[in-house]
């Protein structure tokens, strides 16, 4: 299916949700999918990421299908958004307006922020504060990681603050920061703005040097049965439920496969081990017993990044904090601004 047709769909269902549900204010896409032409095709291991704006706060939906695309529901109140500035300033959310994506706007509001986005969205000082707004998330995620907390916790509160390092050349470049596929978009901002020998400095900082694609196969089959392990047995609600579920398992799964045939087996380590984490945090809720059972498999792959001990990941965490200096500097080189100031 082609972006534009699966786009086409996802503006249906918010037509059809917001008739259900009078608190709905207005609705946009974010995601992979923004900026992408029409007739780009949708690959199968990707969704389409809406997010609808209420007068009160709801709980995700999540994931869920809709005449046959895999939509990825997130609500938020105009609260969460914030002013037009507010969203110019953030590196999550003005991504998403940079383009029309504009999907409802019965009150014109989304109109008015996606206008100033728009103006504002390349200007080197608006780029800064969003940079300025990636270090703060690294920098205030790495600070505390609890020795003392279930592994599936340490190696979360270790692992997403972490990536984000991949997402600051990105933000830089005014590309659109992804998810799962983040260290294959830090590759290529670093490589089209002649940087490419900083990447494997920043690859590091995630596994530690890495392991080969068979191993890295391996990992992914032992997630794949833990995952489904997961998603059968889940009932405590969790704000990533929905990506542990059978409608999202093809973006994890097979999303993964595809990097590994693609050559990016590093790269896909940061998914498979963040899903693996996730999965360990369902089980512990809702199977004690199966969690400690599949854990052998969920710790040879955190071994495989080189972070098997508490000690370990604070290290490889003072590391990156130490590192973001550099990185500022790179950010700068690519987004423009005086990294002196």
């Amino acid at each position: 299916m082609h972006t534009g047709e699966a786009r086409a769909v996802a503006a249906e269902w918010v037509r059809e949700h917001a008739r259900r549900e009078p608190g709905v204010r207005g609705a946009f896409f974010s995601g992979s999918t923004v900026g992408l032409p029409d007739d780009a095709v949708l690959p199968a291991s990707s969704d389409v990421d809406v997010v609808v704006v209420r007068d009160e706060p709801a709980a995700k939906l999540g994931k869920l299908r809709h005449r046959g695309v895999l939509l990825e529901v997130t609500a938020l109140t105009w609260a969460d958004l914030g002013s037009p500035e507010d969203v110019l300033g953030s590196w999550v959310f003005a991504p998403c307006f940079r383009t029309d994506t504009v999907i409802a706007d019965p009150t014109g509001r989304l109109a008015t922020i996606r206008d100033r986005v728009a103006a504002g969205f390349p200007d080197p000082v608006w780029v800064r504060r969003r940079c300025a707004g990636v270090r703060r998330r690294i920098e205030d995620g790495l600070r505390v990681v609890d020795a003392a907390a279930p592994l599936h916790e340490q190696v979360t509160a270790w692992l997403f603050p972490t990536s984000v390092a991949a997402v600051l050349p990105a933000v830089a470049a005014l590309r659109n920061p992804t998810v799962r596929r983040r260290y294959v978009l830090a590759r290529e901002v670093l490589a089209a703005h002649g940087l490419a020998d900083r990447y494997p400095e920043l690859l590091a900082s995630l596994d530690g040097g890495g392991v080969g694609p068979d191993r890295v196969r391996g990992h992914l089959a032992g997630l794949a049965a833990t995952y489904d392990e997961a998603a059968r047995v889940a009932r405590t609600p969790f704000v990533f439920s929905a990506d542990i579920s059978p409608a999202a398992r093809p973006v994890v799964v097979d999303g993964s496969a595809e990097l590994i045939a693609a050559g990016r087996h590093r790269e896909a380590m940061f998914w498979i081990v963040a899903t693996y984490a996730r999965c360990h945090s369902i089980l512990a809720a809702d199977a004690p017993g199966r969690e400690v059972a599949l854990r052998p498999a969920f710790e040879a792959a955190v071994a495989d990044l080189g972070v098997a001990s508490a000690a370990q990941r604070r290290r490889r965490a003072d590391e990156v904090v130490a590192s973001l200096p550099g990185w500022w500097a790179v950010a700068g080189a690519i987004g423009g601004w005086d990294v002196a100031g």
